[in-house]
């Protein structure tokens, strides 16, 4: 969503999959990635037709789910450039990832693993779903406990990873707090987001002593010109079979349900489907009969 709150009426949603219906640059019925940068002037992707310039498309692969396409965009980004380009992690180190049964946290141990990480930790609360990222390349799990405090955490963290070089952070809070503490000497760490509290307490010592550096990630201010190495990553492991993405999918019709079961952490990505949407990706359609055909927050 955009940042900002707004009146309605206003249509969001800040990225689809679909079919071309005009543009100047692509053919009518292509397939496209695009973004919508949602204002109440600019409407965004919960609809069934969406206007977005030719700058903010991206062709699909052939032969892309349309489906699995929109569920790894901006989760699929977050998930990889803050690890690959920001981190700039290398093979054989140890990555921690805080908020890992989410979209982007699945996907980023999946990610981890299959660039040559030496040792992926999957960190969340819920232990049944941390456990089912055991065979996506999680190398061990750690759950977040109640009223448990950060150095009890961070040994915690430590017995199940060692020292760590990158963390990929959706949580800060306490779990960063201990996570900086199971760090490595010149460990790199990406925040992208801050589901468990928007302030954490970071000694400077700590970072000075082990020369620690630390950045943020927002997709929502990233250009995606500057995103398509990525993505075509995300499509080609996609389309290779080597990354699994958990998708719920909700018409249109049926949008309120999808923000509540989001706001639930269903541990998938939610992907709307305008009525008559189809899953495979086949032939461009006839430019007069082109529908969007999915978009997600």
């Amino acid at each position: 969503f955009h940042s900002a709150r707004h009146e309605a009426p206003y249509v969001p949603g800040s990225e689809c999959v679909g079919v071309v219906l005009e543009s100047e640059r692509f053919i009518p019925g292509t397939w496209v990635y695009a973004e919508c940068h949602a204002t109440p002037a600019t409407p965004g992707a919960f609809a069934t037709k969406a206007l977005v310039a030719d700058k903010d498309l991206l062709p699909l692969p052939e032969g892309l789910d349309p489906v699995l396409a929109a569920a790894v965009g901006n989760s699929g980004t977050a998930a990889f450039m803050p690890l690959i380009e920001n981190a700039g992690l290398r093979p054989g180190e140890t990555v921690l990832v805080l908020g890992a049964t989410g979209a982007v946290g699945q996907l980023a141990v999946q990610i981890a693993h299959r660039t040559g990480a030496g040792r992926v930790t999957a960190v969340a609360r819920s232990l049944p779903a941390l456990q089912r990222l055991l065979p996506l390349g999680a190398d061990a799990v750690v759950d977040l406990r109640p009223d448990e405090s950060t150095d009890e955490l961070a040994a915690r963290l430590l017995a199940a990873s060692g020292p760590v070089d990158v963390v990929l952070d959706g949580l800060y809070g306490p779990p960063l707090e201990a996570a900086l503490k199971a760090c490595a000497p010149r460990a790199r760490v990406v925040n992208i987001g801050n589901l468990a509290g928007a302030t954490a307490h970071i000694p400077a010592g700590l970072l000075r002593g082990k020369q620690i550096t630390l950045s943020g990630f927002a997709g929502l201010h990233t250009p995606l010109q500057d995103k398509r190495p990525a993505l075509n990553w995300l499509w080609g492991a996609l389309t290779r079979g080597d990354l699994q993405v958990e998708v719920r999918t909700f018409p249109l019709s049926e949008l309120p349900t999808a923000w509540r079961a989001q706001a639930e952490s269903p541990h998938a990505k939610c992907v709307i489907l305008p009525e008559g949407a189809r899953r495979a990706h086949s032939a461009p359609v006839r430019p007069e009969h082109a529908v969007p055909d999915e978009s997600e927050s």
